[in-house]
């Protein structure tokens, strides 16, 4: 359940959850406050107390591995190299500079639409918990882009993208779609962890006993299981919505209709495959209440790690050879695919909770700045990304203003 505040509350925000006049599971909540709406801007200076109030994990195994190949970061080097290798026409580069709380920016290369995405994001933080001065580089596109080894010199520089790959550098941060989903939640998404959890169809003995896949042919592989769908309809039901990529293939494989996101969990398996990189969805299927089959991927987010083959997922072959096989074996093992759903749904709430999501966050920026082998600056051409103004609710900040704005 999520509550939108629209004033500051100062102590003692009671919440009680009703079911006819009982109180469900351990209402009433009693939050000690002070208690803030999303748009106020009211940072905890003590980032530790504020990571503690979160709970936040004492290890991301994710963040570790990423910086492990960035014991130090030189910003002089970044910022001789990063526009000329990535920067450039086509680039989707955006480079960020955080001081004293405020953030700045300029973009790099054409297609930086995104960077509203990233800007939320940081904006959101900022309102939150006082961030490290740290100077670093987003890429919005879809690929991971530093794809130099730690051996080689020079060496990999630590660029930030949404999606990783088993050939690629770069430091990972959780996806615009799960971030801004999740900063949404409940008010401007429809697919969101608590939409999916009020809406995961049938009961298990209810749902039909297929594998489903609906979506845009950004992959070959995803040709191929429209083909094995035709092939093997009482195992599979496999469409492409729009052609791109294929258009050639639409007149043999057909065209499906678009279906709504909640009704793929009528079906009880699902198959995952990778878009033109890691399939954004694949969150959101994890949080429905069907078993997923997910295709081996060079391809992974922020919380793939924390996931494990056969306890949370099934895992398929990059070709898709084994994918009968497995909706076979879903069918006859009938008690431990639902256990492996169950196990894996309840795994991707705790993972794709707002505060762990914040936490993720936070963490990528310490460890970074941490690293920085100078001090962080407002470079020609950044701008101040200004935080929303929001008249329709009332923020009163109970700390006492930042010392650090002498800027």
């Amino acid at each position: 359940m999520r509550y939108r505040m629209y004033e500051t509350v100062s102590e003692g925000l009671k919440i009680e959850v009703l079911y006819g006049d009982e109180h469900v599971a351990q209402s009433p909540y009693i939050l000690k406050g002070p208690v803030y709406h999303e748009y106020c801007e009211c940072p905890e200076e003590d980032p530790q107390a504020w990571q503690k109030t979160l709970s936040c994990p004492a290890k991301e195994p994710q963040i570790a591995k990423d910086f492990s190949s960035f014991p130090s970061i030189n910003l002089q080097q970044m910022l001789n190299e990063v526009p000329k290798r990535f920067g450039d026409e086509r680039g989707a580069i955006v480079h960020y500079t955080i001081l004293s709380n405020l953030i700045y920016r300029r973009s790099l290369g054409k297609y930086t639409d995104f960077k509203m995405f990233s800007d939320e994001i940081l904006l959101s933080l900022a309102r939150k918990v006082l961030l490290p001065d740290l100077e670093f580089y987003v890429n919005l596109g879809d690929w991971p882009l530093e794809h130099r080894k730690v051996n080689e010199t020079p060496g990999p520089l630590p660029i930030i993208s949404w999606c990783g790959s088993l050939d690629s550098r770069d430091v990972i941060l959780p996806t615009y779609d799960i971030t801004h989903s999740t900063l949404e939640a409940m008010r401007g998404v429809t697919n969101d962890l608590l939409s999916i959890q009020g809406n995961t169809g049938p009961s298990w003995i209810n749902k039909t006993e297929k594998a489903f896949f609906r979506g845009r042919d950004s992959r070959e592989e995803r040709l191929q299981l429209v083909q094995l769908s035709k092939d093997n309809p009482q195992l599979l039901d496999a469409g492409i919505t729009g052609y791109f990529f294929f258009q050639e293939k639409e007149k043999e494989l057909g065209k499906a209709k678009l279906i709504g996101f909640f009704d793929f969990f009528k079906y009880k398996y699902q198959v995952n495959v990778d878009g033109t990189v890691a399939a954004y969805r694949y969150p959101y299927l994890m949080l429905g209440d069907s078993l997923v089959l997910k295709q081996d991927s060079p391809y992974y987010e922020h919380f793939y790690m924390a996931l494990k083959p056969w306890k949370h997922y099934v895992p398929i072959k990059r070709n898709l050879s084994d994918l009968l096989e497995k909706v076979e074996w879903a069918k006859e093992n009938d008690e431990e695919a639902k256990k492996i759903a169950k196990e894996g749904q309840l795994t991707a709430r705790d993972l794709l909770q707002p505060h762990r999501l914040y936490c993720y966050y936070y963490r990528v920026l310490q460890k970074y700045a941490e690293r920085q082998t100078s001090k962080p600056e407002i470079r020609d051409g950044m701008e101040l990304v200004p935080q929303p103004d929001d008249s329709a609710s009332i923020c009163q900040c109970h700390r006492k203003r930042p010392l650090r704005e002498e800027l």
